[in-house]
């Protein structure tokens, strides 16, 4: 939801990890629900990289955070993962789901 919100030109396109969309792009992998990845320019990012990547391309001061990207990778991705395991605890998690507009259910690669 952060990023669609902050993402009007609909740049970005989802799919699950668990999809088989996803199993086929990334292969057998075991990684944790709580990893984003991003498949840019034929190349997968994970983690902070990714994270940082699609920062640069959102609304607003969000663009600022790609800077981090000069950080160490060990780092980054350290603090990543903490972020993800407690960003319920954080900042909260909704109750009910968002039914998606058509629109919407486009942006996702993953049949409904």
């Amino acid at each position: 939801m952060f990023i669609i919100k902050r993402d009007p030109e609909g740049k970005f396109r989802f799919s699950s990890l668990q999809s088989d969309y996803s199993r086929d792009l990334v292969g057998s992998t075991s990684l944790s629900m709580d990893t984003i990845l991003l498949f840019e320019g034929g190349v997968i990012y994970k983690e902070s990289t990714a994270a940082l990547r699609i920062a640069k391309q959102l609304r607003g001061g969000w663009k600022l955070l790609y800077g981090l990207i000069v950080l160490p990778k060990f780092l980054r991705d350290a603090v990543y993962r903490l972020i993800a395991r407690n960003r319920y605890r954080w900042f909260g998690k909704r109750s009910e789901c968002m039914v998606p507009t058509p629109e919407l259910r486009a942006r996702f690669l993953d049949s409904f």
